[in-house]
């Protein structure tokens, strides 16, 4: 089992070297100059030491293992506290301050936000699925895949477009805009919290619940057809035993692997719905990045989230043999 951990370990290393360099050509060959956004009026001669301050002067070799050093050497020794701060780190180019400062800044909003949004998802899923199975072809059964169908079908941004009109606009229960600059002191400023991100959770968890949902139905649709299930209740255990102990650990094995993948999706799908609730997050620092050309920020925000998605990957690799003692033998 250690030595299977390691391996993957090791495996995930040259995967997110290889992502790094992709993400980087890309962004190198995409169309566009951020000096374009400059006046007119600047002499040519000081928007060339612009240029050389911003490191554009250097090949892309060059800054691209500039950037790989800080992010793996400068960036991990400031935030552990072995290498000063005034070190040479990842600059945006918009507020020349540190990349990863702005990151940690946006972080707290999206964790809020999308990582409520992704566990209430996830319950929900898991709860529909096993109601699903149990009542197959009944009313809920039927409303569950309907749920999944829809979460699939509607796009982010028109389902919270939808729920803009109706319960904000219609019926005033909840803000359009969130308000990243509310802090809660007290019983009345935590409503007003649960309340701006009502709608924000709402759309996000009905995506994560009409992705895990069917997952949840086939798997305990297929762990309730098993040999051991029928003997558990030819022992005369409890429905309620059988379902919750017996049935639902077993399910929970290939949906474990969906969660774990999907949870980076998380802030993936911050990027829209960030963008539309006005919350200050991951995705709203990316999308004015991408606006203003801010290549570090793009860059650096890019690859965290490739590198989320690989350790995720990991993750349920390391989980399911101890999840499934057969696989650990594989």
């Amino acid at each position: 089992m250690r030595s299977h951990a390691l391996r993957r370990l090791l495996m995930a290393i040259p995967t997110l070297l290889v992502i790094s360099v992709v993400i980087f050509a890309l962004l190198e060959l995409a169309p566009g100059d951020p000096m374009a956004q400059l006046p007119a009026s600047i002499p040519a001669d000081v928007r060339a030491d612009m240029r050389e301050a911003l490191g554009l002067g250097q090949s892309a070799p060059v800054r691209y293992a500039k950037w790989l050093w800080q992010m793996t050497v400068v960036e991990p020794g400031v935030a552990l506290g072995l290498v000063d701060e005034d070190a040479t780190r990842i600059l945006s180019w918009q507020t020349r301050g540190p990349v990863m400062a702005l990151i940690a800044q946006r972080l707290p909003q999206t964790m809020i936000v999308m990582g409520s949004a992704y566990v209430i998802g996830i319950l929900a899923a898991i709860l529909l699925g096993m109601s699903s199975a149990q009542r197959r072809g009944g009313g809920i059964d039927r409303a569950g895949t309907g749920l999944a169908a829809m979460g699939y079908a509607l796009p982010p941004f028109f389902t919270a477009a939808v729920l803009i009109y109706v319960f904000a606009i219609r019926l005033g229960w909840f803000p359009t805009i969130y308000d990243t600059t509310l802090r809660v002191t007290g019983w009345d400023s935590m409503i007003a919290q649960l309340r701006q991100m009502a709608l924000p959770i709402a759309v996000l968890s009905l995506q994560t619940t009409a992705q895990i949902t069917r997952y949840m139905r086939a798997a305990m649709l297929d762990t309730l057809g098993q040999d051991y299930i029928r003997a558990a209740r030819a022992k005369g255990l409890p429905e309620r035993t059988v379902i919750w102990v017996h049935a639902l650990s077993n399910s929970m094995i290939p949906v474990t692997a969906v969660i774990a993948l999907g949870a980076p999706q998380i802030f993936a799908g911050a990027i829209i719905t960030e963008a539309i609730f006005g919350v200050n997050g991951i995705g709203q620092l990316l999308i004015t990045s991408l606006r203003a050309g801010d290549l570090p920020v793009v860059q650096t925000i890019t690859v965290l989230i490739a590198a989320l998605i690989v350790l995720a990957n990991l993750a349920a690799d390391l989980a399911l043999p101890w999840l499934d003692p057969r696989l650990r033998d594989e």
